[in-house]
């Protein structure tokens, strides 16, 4: 160097730390600033070159016009160019002319130049791909200025020193140089326009991140304007920013996709030879020691999927790591400059200085590291969510029967937030170890070896840590077992919750939940006993090898002096560690409860699929739609085959039924043709596009029409067609909204009738080549029926021509169909035409003869066309739903309820602004909403609560804690930072203590006080711990128990009204937020406050200048608070409201998951699903990033803390000793930290007790009358004769409806038998609940044997009563829990219910017996034999009076014979009241009420009725009966 500086002008040193360093007016030696000082821009730039280009290379956004910013910033470059040739050339000019100037004129001028040269083309490179703002450049310019000033300086104070400029020339040019960079930098720090054909342009709202310039990227400042909006009003949906393009769903779904599918195909690579034959033989023997194929990893996927991210992180962690050992060094300076009163005072300015520069570079780093990873944990969570919806679409039905809906869910909800969870703190894997590493070298600095002692603490303490952790994952996975089945039970009960009403079931499963709750609880409890356990051991575990470093180190050593700069230095450094070490448990319980999820969703991967090849859809041969040849089926592959040797062959254009008895494989028929079954044998061919009703239609939560069109475009004649047909245009006149009313989750506001015909209209529409009808006719009236099979499905229907299967009961359409399939046993026992098969006389024939009316009077001779309109209208006209199917409504009825709605929505809202009421819908952008959409949506938007969490909330939450608890768990928390000051305020006096001889007094006894005070702090960290758990568990005890009770003792209308997916939520989602969020949020967040208290004291206690920056800093740090927390908290309660959609979607998929199929949706549903997530993901980006913009504008905060904290030291360095100092600073340096987490902890805090504020809102619901009323109980064996009485009785569905049933008064004898008939919404199942006071009377009373109903108890009543409901549901768990699940009843009375059922063949042939297990909703079970069920409850009951509500409507005829047969022999002498759909069942009963809009309109017995030709006439004449 000094070479280079020559010996002349510049002199030849390179550094004279006399002029530099021990001097009041530092400077640097010329030759340092002309040769390294202007090279350190230049060696940066193109130390950078290479990777920026590579970066370039691969992000082009589209080029940006030139503009005149840009024209500025490369004239700019040239002038600089052109200033360093100057100067260069001016050094030739010297040479030439005599003088030599030193080489470094040379040097440097064309080392800058051809940099500028180098800045000036980046510039114009930059404009090429779409760069706006170039921190690159920017850092080069700031560079460049920064070190022009120290020249700046020096030029000046050398001509002010000698009076005159020595060299006029290079003056000149260097203050032209200065300006000029000045103006580069400020010019630097402007951005662009945006590119040309970016996608923003197209954007309404685009995140302002993509354009925002280099600082504002780096100090997250674009944020700020989301942030005072959020603070002037709540947030709002239309106020998020849209997605870029590489956060949306389908691109990381797309990759992560790739690297599974990669990873199967490796794992299946060479193995594919050895699949198991399928019967066991000597092959498999020989087979068993091949290899186990290795399964594909998930893990290895994920990683290969965000591979950049994750080395851009680890970059960002290693700079950050690094930066933070600078402090501890800087600390030691100073402890030093205050020790020595020699040292210049401007050493401790710049000192000070360094500190706040340092922090605030670490801080910067910091931030844009967790941007980084947190931004990619939720791309995570999007991929996984996505990848499990993905998977869904396409198991198989074994593998649906094994896990169900609410774990696959869990798997999407749970899991894939686990992953979201640990994913930030996975670096620390490495980072830990290095950050220990570092430390030990600094602390072996200044200790020497008794460092090692407090290395061997840590190393001992990490088989503890192992071993506790081991020991929560076995109680984690326990846990999640308990959690899913919990689950599973609240989702069937919530399912089956009228059921249990009327049957008065809910305590036995109240019981149930309760008891899966205890366990819960109680691993809950074990698992945060060993989480306070670890705590305790962390937080002891700094302080004891701060103590066992310290002692060792006075104990090897008499002569061994504790200083203040050893002292302090060390516990920074000791304190550094504490941070990684703190973490690794979060992490270590992170990463096992993520293995855990990993394993599970890896599991789900996994799984069987269904084979696309199962049924060849391109060759079959000529002439044929449908051919099996040989087919063999099954459910699942360890199951009995349901379906054997099947081979049939169905024509182009036929229409053929296929007949059969209850559980004889109809419905297994269909599922195989849609390739649903797995196939063991035979060839299955479907030739053409395929439309499928299935035999329990499936509605989507969205309009009507969109559950007609289904995807397809509108097509309004055939749109037209399809409702008339179908029957569906009198519904829409009826429905509120017209085809735009919204349908309820599972079609909740639709009649059953109704369900099945928009799943018919749906089929029609679709206009496929071939039409699979699973007995879409059961579900609706007789004389609809009819016009269904001639509009839609007979030879004049609008189908004929394409080809039909048609299951069927109904044995009036068969003479019209082609052909008939016959099947027994799930083998076909005789196929044929109609005429043909009776005339074989087989069994059919047989079943014929005894069934069908009278031959000579064909019912199927077409009535006059004006006549079924007529009818048809009376059928649909008052389309109030019947209540069995949850939702009624009259067309007015339903008017006034959406306006209740709407009144309530927009209270809920509080904004005064339009609510878009149509609950999950993600087509809405596409479909312009009209106004009858408006009116048409039935389910309340979820209200998002706005504003402050109301205190009421925390005190909720503090008295299920218990107020003595939570007491007790501040005070120890105060005292636990009392005594952690105490113990280094005691150290720094220690480090005080003078020194005689070269050693100290009275170590021993510091030393032991020290320790006193470290364990009495270990011991209050314990004892909170312990508290806290105690109370958080009985908290989350209290709440849940009050959520379940309440739900329980919910009326009906309840749950008619709010979506099951959203009380779910409240079981699911909010009570894991309060067992196993709340209480760690609560311990961080008094710690955290604690700290920031306590480095205040302390700072202020030794340095009492402080108190004047105190108070600004604290309204700085208010503003950033007050701002976040209001931002935050909106934010997270929109990401909370867009999360549901994604899990109804979710779940709604799977259920109709067989029909997306069919119907060839299954990429449109993706597209929904990916949708709905980017909603979520849109509220989600934004708060990761106000975590951000917080933590950078409270760090500055902080750092200004420690910049205050050194500066004040420095200016009152005289009266000041060195403890204090070092005690002050080093809790400064700390005071980041809990700054920060103190507010995200409040945030958090907020965020997670608005779980306590849902689940309170669903505790204090309106609940239903008293299950018993203790003074009014019922007597003993009533009723004893079954007399009902309807006295003046009217009743509505809610307060301000309509009345459904007006002024009935009837009175029905005991043992009576009376048929309810009426159109299709007359009021007969309303009639029917009023009777189990599912609905309370509006006025007038119902007695039963002289008793008012009103009077006694809702459990009283219903358990006396028998109902056998319209759709038949079965719970999971044994077929004795599903008869009787209080267990009352001997096994006798059950085998002979069963038996009485025509069930006890079938229960007999199971090998578990009575301990068949159901599946969730009966799956394992037809239809029909879930309808015996149900008789089979019936009968066990027994009661006086007993209710049968269209209970045969899924039953082939001779199943229903027998069942009739049953209840006319064993319920002889009870009241039967029947609500009747085939009129051949109660047209021997002693008397038929017929109702009309909520009135009787005849009651009398069948004979009578028909002779006096009024309604029943007509619908007797309708069904061939009159």
């Amino acid at each position: 160097m000094e070479r280079l500086c020559g010996s002349g002008e510049l002199g030849s040193k390179f550094w004279d730390s006399n002029l530099s360093i021990y001097t009041n007016t530092p400077d640097l030696t010329p030759c340092f600033q002309n040769s390294l000082l202007a090279w350190v821009p230049c060696i940066y730039l193109w130390a950078a070159l290479p990777f920026y280009l590579f970066y370039l290379r691969h992000h082009h956004l589209g080029y940006i016009v030139l503009s005149c910013l840009s024209r500025l910033k490369t004239a700019l470059g040239v002038l600089l160019w052109c200033v360093s040739w100057v100067d260069l050339f001016y050094s030739f000019h010297g040479l030439i002319h005599g003088s030599s100037p030193a080489p470094v004129f040379f040097v440097t001028p064309l080392v800058v130049g051809i940099t500028m040269l180098l800045a000036t083309l980046l510039i114009q490179y930059e404009r090429l791909r779409g760069v706006q703002s170039s921190g690159v450049l920017i850092v080069f310019w700031l560079l460049c200025v920064i070190c022009a000033i120290i020249p700046f300086r020096s030029k000046i104070l050398s001509v002010m020193a000698e009076g005159k400029i020595s060299d006029p020339f290079r003056f000149t040019t260097f203050y032209v140089y200065f300006a000029l960079v000045l103006c580069a930098f400020i010019l630097s720090c402007f951005k662009e326009k945006p590119p040309l054909f970016s996608p923003e342009n197209l954007d309404t709202n685009p995140c302002p991140e993509t354009t925002a310039g280099f600082f504002s990227r780096l100090s997250f400042w674009w944020f700020t304007k989301l942030a005072i909006l959020g603070y002037r009003r709540p947030l709002e949906d239309r106020d998020l920013w849209s997605l870029s393009e590489e956060d949306c769903s389908h691109k990381i779904v797309q990759r992560l996709l790739e690297a599974w599918q990669k990873q199967q195909n490796q794992a299946s690579g060479p193995q594919t030879t050895a699949v198991e034959p399928k019967i066991p033989g000597e092959d498999e023997v020989l087979l068993k020691h091949r290899p186990k194929s290795k399964k594909p990893s998930f893990l290895m996927a994920l990683v290969r999927t965000f591979t950049s991210s994750l080395l851009m992180g680890v970059c960002f962690n290693l700079i950050q790591d690094l930066l933070s050992f600078i402090n501890p060094q800087l600390l030691s300076i100073l402890i030093r400059f205050i020790s020595d009163p020699t040292a210049p005072t401007w050493w401790g300015f710049l000192l000070a200085g360094l500190m706040f520069v340092s922090s605030t570079m670490q801080t910067l780093i910091l931030h844009q590291y967790y941007h980084c990873i947190f931004v990619m944990a939720l791309r995570l969570r999007t991929a996984i969510i996505g990848v499990v919806y993905r998977k869904a679409l396409v198991i198989t039905n074994s593998v649906k029967r094994k896990s169900t809906v609410g774990e696959m869910v869990n798997l999407m909800s749970v899991d894939a937030q686990r992953f979201m969870d640990v994913y930030p703190f996975i670096n620390l894997l490495w980072s830990a170890p290095l950050q220990v590493i570092l430390a030990i070298y600094f602390l072996w600095q200044i200790l020497g070896p008794s460092v090692l002692a407090g290395v061997a603490v840590i190393v001992l303490l990490i088989p503890l840590n192992g071993a506790v952790s081991m020991k929560m994952k076995t109680y984690q996975v326990q846990q999640m077992k308990f959690k899913d089945s919990r689950i599973k039970l609240m989702n069937e009960i919530l399912n089956g919750i009228k059921v249990l009403k009327l049957y008065a079931w809910e305590p036995s499963f109240l019981e149930q939940v309760e008891g899966i709750r205890q366990s819960e609880l109680q691993l809950l409890r074990k698992g945060a006993y060993l989480q306070a356990i670890s705590t305790f051991i962390w937080v002891c575990t700094p302080f004891l090898v701060t103590l066992i470093t310290l002692g060792v180190y006075m104990w090897v050593d008499e002569n061994n002096v504790l200083d203040a700069e050893k002292a302090f230095v060390s516990l920074s450094l000791f304190n550094i560690i504490k941070i990684p070490l703190n973490m690794l448990p979060q992490l270590i319980s992170g990463l096992t409860q993520t293995s855990v999820s990993l394993k599970r969703i890896q599991d789900f991967l996994n799984q069987d699929e269904l084979d696309p090849q199962c049924v060849e859809r391109k060759t079959i041969s000529p002439g044929y739609a449908i051919t099996i040849h040989n087919g063999t089926f099954t459910w699942a592959r360890d199951l009995p085959p349901t379906l054997h040797s099947l081979n049939i062959q169905i024509p182009k254009g036929a229409l053929v039924a296929v007949v059969g008895p209850v559980g004889c494989g109809k419905s297994s028929l269909v599922s195989a043709l849609l390739g649903e079954m797995e196939k063991l044998e035979g060839a299955v061919s479907v030739k053409g596009s395929v439309a499928y009703v299935p035999q329990q239609a499936w509605i989507q939560n969205c309009t009507l029409q969109e559950n007609v069109l289904f995807g397809q475009p509108m097509n309004p004649k055939r749109y037209q067609q399809a409702l008339e047909t179908c029957a569906l245009l009198a519904d829409l006149d009826v429905l509120p909204g017209g085809d735009q009313t919204e349908i309820g989750e599972k079609g909740i506001n639709l009649s059953g009738g109704q369900r099945q015909r928009v799943s018919l209209a749906r089929a029609v529409y679709s206009d496929a080549n071939i039409f699979l009808l699973d007995d879409p006719l059961s579900a609706v009236d007789s004389h609809v029926a009819k016009h269904i099979f001639d509009q839609v499905i007979g030879p004049e229907g609008v189908l004929a021509g394409k080809t039909r299967v048609l299951v069927t009961h109904g044995i009036s359409f068969l003479p019209q169909t082609d052909f008939i399939i016959v099947l027994a046993n799930g083998q076909v026992s005789e196929m044929g035409h109609y005429s043909a098969l009776l005339q074989h006389d087989g069994s059919f024939a047989n079943f014929l003869r005894n069934y069908a009316p009278d031959e000579g009077q064909e019912d199927h001779e077409a009535l006059q066309n004006a006549n079924e309109e007529v009818l048809l209208l009376e059928d649909t006209l008052s389309t109030h739903t019947d209540l069995t199917d949850n939702e009624p409504a009259i067309y007015e009825v339903r008017k006034q309820f959406m306006r209740e709605m709407s009144s309530m929505s927009s209270e809920g809202e509080g904004q005064n602004r339009p609510v878009p009421r149509r609950h999950m819908n993600s087509l809405e952008k596409e479909m312009p909403v009209t106004k009858t959409k408006e009116t048409g949506a039935l389910i309340q938007e979820e209200t998002v609560e706005t504003g402050n969490v109301k205190l009421s909330v925390y005190w909720d939450y503090a008295k299920s804690v218990g107020l003595c608890t939570t007491l007790s768990i501040c005070l120890l928390y105060a005292g636990q930072n009392a005594a952690a000051i105490g113990a280094n305020v005691w150290l720094s006096a220690w480090s005080n203590d003078a020194v005689e001889h070269g050693q100290q007094n009275n170590t021993s006894v510091r030393l032991g006080v020290y320790a006193a005070l470290g364990i009495l702090q270990g011991l209050l960290v314990m004892l909170s711990a312990f508290t806290m758990v105690v109370g958080a568990i009985q908290a989350a005890r209290v709440l849940h128990a009050a959520l379940l009770h309440n739900k329980i003792r919910s009326p009906q209308s309840f749950f008619d009204t709010t979506p099951s997916g959203r009380i779910l939520n409240r079981f699911s989602k909010d009570i894991y937020v309060i067992d196993e969020v709340l209480a760690p949020t609560i311990l961080m967040l008094f710690n955290a406050f604690f700290t920031s208290i306590s480095t205040i004291v302390v700072i202020v206690a030794s340095t009492p200048l402080f108190i004047v920056v105190v108070l600004p800093l604290a309204v700085l740090y208010g503003f950033v608070q007050r701002f976040y927390v209001a931002t935050s908290r909106q934010l997270k309660r929109l990401e909370s409201i867009s999360r549901s959609p994604i899990f109804s979607h979710f779940s709604e998929t799977v259920a109709g998951s067989s029909v997306i199929r069919a119907y060839g949706r299954v990429q449109d549903f993706k597209v929904l699903s990916d949708t709905k997530v980017d909603n979520n993901q849109k509220s989600s980006y934004p708060y990761i990033a106000s975590n951000r913009w917080l933590g950078v504008h409270v760090e500055f905060v902080g750092n200004c803390v420690v910049l205050f904290a050194a500066l004040f030291a420095v200016i009152g360095r005289n009266n000041l000793n060195p403890g204090l100092v070092g005690l002050s600073v080093s809790y400064a340096l700390q005071v980041t930290m809990a700054l920060n987490w103190m507010i995200r902890m409040i945030s958090d805090l907020e965020s997670n007790i608005i779980a306590v504020e849902r689940v309170k809102e669903y505790s204090k619901t309106e609940t239903e009358a008293p299950w018993v009323v203790e003074n009014n109980r019922a007597p003993e064996g009533w009723p004893t004769r079954g007399v009902v009485e309807f006295r003046d009785y009217s009743v509505r569905y809610r307060p301000g409806l309509e009345l459904v049933l007006k002024n009935l008064t009837l009175h029905v004898q005991g043992g009576e038998k009376v048929g309810i008939v009426g159109r299709t919404g007359a009021g007969k199942s309303s009639m029917t609940l009023c009777l189990f006071r599912i609905l309370e009377a509006a006025k007038g009373e119902i007695f039963i044997d002289g008793l008012n109903v009103a009077h006694i108890g809702l459990h009283d009543l219903r358990s006396q009563l028998t109902i056998i409901p319209q759709d038949p549901i079965l719970f999971s768990g044994t077929l004795r829990m599903n008869l009787d699940p209080f267990g009352r009843y001997s096994e006798e009375d059950i085998w002979r219910a069963l038996e009485l059922a025509h069930l006890s063949t079938f229960v007999s042939t199971q090998p578990a017996g009575l301990d068949f297990q159901c599946a969730e909703g009966g799956d394992n079970l037809s239809v029909g034999q879930r309808q015996l069920v149900c008789l089979a409850r019936a009968l066990l009951r027994k009661s006086r009076v007993l209710v049968l509500d269209e209970a045969t409507a899924a039953i082939d005829l001779e199943t229903d014979d027998l069942i009739q047969g049953t209840i006319r022999t064993q319920f002889e002498d009870c009241t039967v009241l029947t609500i009747a759909h085939r009129l051949n069942t109660i047209m021997d009963y002693n008397r038929v009420l017929v109702l009309d809009k909520g009135v009787v309109a005849e009651f009398d017995s069948p004979v009578n009725l028909i002779a006096a030709g009024g309604i029943f006439y007509g619908m007797a004449k309708d069904a061939g009966l009159a």
